[in-house]
């Protein structure tokens, strides 16, 4: 069976990947392959100078609720109609890593990205050179400056249900509405 495999991060991108991914799968009747890829915050430079295995399963624990948490943003769980579904955690550089799990000419590489910072960024364009399958890149939504703006400074009292402030165009985070 040939494998749709998206690069899961968390971010906007990522999570339209990873939509992206399931309906290309859904389509083609292909096996769903998820893969978050984490490394020690440090390098592995460092961390192979002082290793310490509690802290590496608690990095490897963190990318693996990364990886939850993507499913239950996009779908709520599983998504629906797709044949097989798997979820990687895998230590190592996300671009090598991804190639390595993408290693077959009639997989799909399903990644995300930002429009200003070259859909995908320095992993995007590595992975765009070097796969050896095709490499579909999904832009994340674009938010108008002025929303981004409004929710780097909102507070949780912004977001609370049935009360508290709004963020509404025109208007200041923290001002009620």
């Amino acid at each position: 069976m040939s494998r749709v495999v998206v690069g899961v991060s968390g971010s906007l991108g990522s999570l339209a990947a990873l939509r992206a991914g399931a309906r290309e799968a859904r389509l083609g009747g292909r096996e769903l392959v998820a893969v978050v890829v984490w490394s020690p915050p440090e390098g592995e430079g460092l961390f192979a100078r002082f290793p310490d295995k509690a802290w590496a399963a608690l990095w490897e624990a963190e990318a693996a609720e990364t990886l939850d948490r993507a499913f239950g943003e996009a779908f709520g769980g599983d998504p629906a109609g797709v044949p097989a579904v798997r979820r990687l955690v895998l230590r190592g550089d996300p671009g090598r890593t991804l190639r390595a799990v993408a290693g077959r000419s009639d997989d799909l590489l399903v990644i995300g990205g930002r429009p200003r910072r070259g859909y995908g960024g320095r992993v995007g364009r590595g992975l765009r050179g070097r796969a050896v399958c095709p490499v579909l890149t999904v832009p994340a939504p674009v938010l108008p400056g002025a929303w981004l703006r409004r929710l780097r400074r909102a507070t949780p009292a912004d977001f609370a249900a049935g009360g508290g402030a709004a963020v509404r165009p025109g208007r200041g985070a923290g001002r009620p509405s």
